[in-house]
């Protein structure tokens, strides 16, 4: 079964490099499984010409020496572009503070993934390569990413994968195991924690993606999330003709 997916979806990386006329993927590396397992598939289809970006903004030090791990693993060129200065640059601009790595802002977190994603499409368009997302099914359903950030990139491979699926697909790929076993963060700021944030385990929205079998409390945390990251999901709103 979950070679099987891992087939599929090399298979699907394939034709979409082939019919965009790309040289080779690039991937941001956050030293989570959601892109270890994206480079991984992208490092099986194009071992030549997969690019591994990690790109640390006051980020977790463990974070990086996972990606690197990752990197070194599956044997894919890799570079780090440290975000910090340009960041803080950008936060005092914007708001005239120095920027605080302990306060929970998200107006300010969402500016990291947005550099990043500027980062990715810089190496792209020097290698024609296609920026390939992190994105799984879980994510996607919540909309817990964010837009024209990590949400704005080329192909999303893994998009069909819930959380366990990825996890198979990580230990049959051969991930190594801490990067399996961390507890899943998008890293916007110290300490964060997915599960946590969303008030949900992953094994509930597996299983509620899956099954449609959640209680009463995980349905509304799914159903009001889905509903507000609408916008997340859809092309620019235009009017009719």
């Amino acid at each position: 079964m979950v070679e099987n997916l891992a087939r599929k979806t090399e298979q699907w990386l394939l034709t979409q490099k082939e019919q965009r006329g790309a040289r080779g993927f690039v991937v941001g590396l956050s030293g989570g499984i959601d892109s270890a397992v994206t480079a991984t598939l992208c490092r099986n289809v194009c071992p030549d010409n997969t690019l591994g970006i990690i790109m640390p903004c006051f980020s977790n030090k463990l974070d990086a020496e996972h990606a690197e791990l990752l990197a070194k693993t599956i044997g894919i060129e890799y570079k780090t572009v440290i975000l910090d200065k340009v960041f803080s640059q950008m936060v005092k601009l914007l708001t005239g503070n120095e920027y605080d790595p302990g306060k929970k802002d998200l107006t300010i977190a969402n500016i990291k993934p947005r550099l990043r994603m500027t980062t990715l499409y810089y190496y792209a368009a020097k290698t024609q390569s296609l920026v390939v997302g992190t994105g799984n099914r879980c994510e996607l359903t919540v909309g817990y990413f964010t837009k024209y950030g990590d949400g704005g990139v080329d192909i999303l491979p893994i998009a069909n994968f819930v959380k366990g699926e990825v996890k198979e697909l990580a230990k049959y790929l051969g991930v190594p195991e801490p990067i399996i076993s961390k507890p899943p963060s998008a890293g916007l700021w110290m300490g964060q924690n997915d599960e946590i944030e969303m008030g949900i385990t992953y094994e509930e929205l597996d299983d509620y993606i899956l099954n449609g079998r959640a209680d009463e409390r995980v349905k509304k945390i799914v159903d009001d999330l889905a509903r507000k990251s609408m916008h997340k999901r859809q092309l620019p709103a235009t009017p009719p003709l």
